[in-house]
């Protein structure tokens, strides 16, 4: 396992990669005290784990953390902070993902071997829509398989709605653009909705669509999201975040924006 640590404390940094040494797991920890030095370092190397101070002058550890996700995806992230208060506030879900400064031996330890676990043996609830990156609806892990694609696309404006409800119209100017909605396109719109339905049906899952009096919406009492994971301030959510959201769709970029947003905050 190789590992790298980022603080702009130097005795701070060289503690913590002492500290990582001695894991059995280490094969090899490297210390950064600038961020953008293991940004350079990464671009020919890969990783397993990173240690990041979540306070430091030249680029957050958060802002770090998601470049950091860009190169290297699967790298597990465990943030570092000085104050106590600011890490109950970001991570008011999941305790997971931080450690309080000074730093702890037997803290790290469990730290690291939560992270890594989690992120060998990731596991999925019944139903979960997986945003970051490529959309999909996954079912007992399982990505569904959508006949139309635009059927699909639907879903994941419904998604990006949280639970909100769309009319017919504004749906099918997200899908659709500048075409106009008139009667030919409101039947094409409407064999789009029953290939969703229809999907939906084959795979049991059903209950996640609603569709009353025109408006559209999911119910999001019966599915789990990264997405509203992570505005929740899921800390496990924030390490799954590779700096894209549902990158097939272009009307996706304003959610992505609240979402760097969301994390420049924590």
């Amino acid at each position: 396992m190789r590992i790298i640590c980022v603080d702009d404390e130097e005795l701070v940094l060289n503690f913590v990669v002492y500290l990582c040494e001695q894991l059995p797991e280490a094969d090899e920890v490297i210390g950064f005290t600038k961020p953008n030095e293991a940004l350079e370092w990464l671009k020919s190397n890969q990783i397993d784990l990173a240690i990041l101070d979540i306070d430091m002058p030249q680029m957050d550890g958060i802002n770090l953390a998601v470049q950091i996700k860009q190169q290297v995806p699967k790298t597990a992230i465990i943030f570092l902070t000085g104050y106590s208060q600011y890490a109950v506030d970001a991570f008011s879900i999941h305790a997971h993902g931080y450690l309080l400064k000074p730093i702890n031996k037997e803290k790290l330890y469990s730290e690291v071997r939560y992270a890594l676990s989690a992120k060998t043996t990731e596991k999925y609830p019944h139903i979960f829509a997986r945003t970051f990156g490529k959309f999909d609806l996954l079912v007992d892990g399982t990505p569904v398989h959508f006949s139309r694609s635009k059927a699909k696309e639907l879903l994941a404006v419904l998604v990006d709605a949280k639970g909100c409800n769309i009319s017919r119209a504004a749906a099918f100017a997200i899908l659709y653009e500048d075409t106009s909605y008139d009667r030919k396109m409101q039947k094409q719109f409407d064999v789009i909705i029953r290939s969703l339905k229809d999907t939906l049906k084959q795979n049991s899952v059903e209950e996640i669509f609603e569709l009353k009096a025109g408006e559209l919406r999911v119910n999001t009492n019966v599915f789990e999201c990264d997405l509203y994971r992570l505005m929740n301030g899921d800390a496990t959510a924030i390490n799954s975040f590779n700096g894209e959201y549902m990158s097939a769709y272009t009307w996706a970029s304003f959610t992505e924006a609240q979402i760097e947003k969301r994390i420049e905050k924590i």
